[in-house]
């Protein structure tokens, strides 16, 4: 009961490679894969992200509008007041 995180299973016959972070190029590919790929995602999320967020823009500026209108004073109210 008493195993950390990272020891929680015995797991054997099971081997693992890693590389060093010194030894990886930071920007590999960047300008052939990594541009093209923000714009693939880009491109593919945009219609299911944008539509609702459109919709409730025009829903929160025609409450605002509705507002603004329900709070103005009418003047023919008060025409008689002296």
């Amino acid at each position: 009961m008493g195993h950390h995180f990272g020891n929680l299973a015995r797991v054997r016959h099971m081997i693992t490679y890693s590389l060093s972070p010194f030894e990886q190029k930071a920007f590999a590919n960047y300008l052939s894969k990594g541009i093209p790929n923000v714009w693939r995602r880009f491109s593919s999320s945009f219609f299911k992200v944008a539509p609702p967020m459109i919709l409730m823009y025009m829903t929160y500026t025609w409450g605002n509008a509705v507002h603004k209108q329900g709070m103005r004073k009418n003047a023919a109210d008060y025409e008689n007041d002296e």
